[in-house]
């Protein structure tokens, strides 16, 4: 008796990772920033504590009713699209099975047994039949904005507690330095993770994030140093 042949795709993860990734390393850009930003300022270490924690609560509610209101954007497009589709079926339902068995032509099946397949596809579920086939809806892509936006202030939090973390550790004398390496050192096991979860290029999203996580912190390091002589 031959085994099941089971493939676990890994397009499946892309709405949870997505957020995840996203709310990570903006936790550990936009604080380690902030941080590397106040201390470059010359303010000592507790205000640099203080807007550290600061940046972690507000960007991690940024983040939930940000993905919160865009998840529901293209959740409410999908509902109004699933809306249309269900009026259609039921009022022309002969003009539905042809346009469901001309996107199966389309995609190499001959005239009649595209005719069969959307017949028994609409028989058993019809307005899953056109989601699918006609409007791209599924089950791995549905929008699902409370997963979202639970799922990205998470993240941020954990990201972000990550320079926080440093901050309490390192030498007011070494504070800046420390944050900095630290925080490209998680930004690149953070890419590692990500494109690893997802299937990617290791080395090119580790330097991606990277990348723009030392450019971040630079860009406010300097700002903080103008400041701070201004000041």
């Amino acid at each position: 008796m031959s085994r099941l042949h089971v493939e676990n795709h890994l397009v499946s993860r892309i709405g949870w990772l997505r957020a995840a990734v996203l709310g990570a390393n903006d936790g550990i850009v936009s604080t380690a920033s902030l941080i590397v930003g106040v201390a470059s300022a010359a303010a000592p270490t507790s205000q640099v504590l203080v807007a550290g924690i600061a940046g972690l609560v507000a960007g991690a509610m940024s983040m939930a009713a940000g993905e919160y209101v865009s998840v529901s954007s293209q959740s409410d497009t999908e509902n109004a699209d699933l809306d249309r589709e269900r009026e259609e079926l039921r009022t022309q339902p002969e003009f539905e099975r042809e346009e469901l068995a001309q996107i199966y032509v389309k995609r190499g099946l001959e005239a009649g047994l595209a005719r069969q397949l959307a017949d028994q596809l609409m028989a058993k579920d019809a307005l899953a039949a056109h989601a699918h086939d006609e409007l791209g809806i599924s089950e791995m892509t549905t929008a699902r904005p409370i997963q979202a936006a639970l799922t990205s202030a998470a993240t941020f939090s954990v990201g972000a507690a990550m320079p926080l973390l440093m901050v309490l550790i390192s030498p007011a004398s070494m504070l800046v330095m420390g944050v900095t390496v630290a925080s490209l050192l998680f930004l690149a096991l953070l890419g590692a993770i990500g494109a690893k979860a997802g299937g990617a290029n290791i080395l090119r999203a580790t330097l991606r994030v990277t990348f723009w996580g030392a450019f971040a912190m630079a860009l406010t390091a300097g700002i903080g140093v103008l400041v701070g002589t201004a000041v």
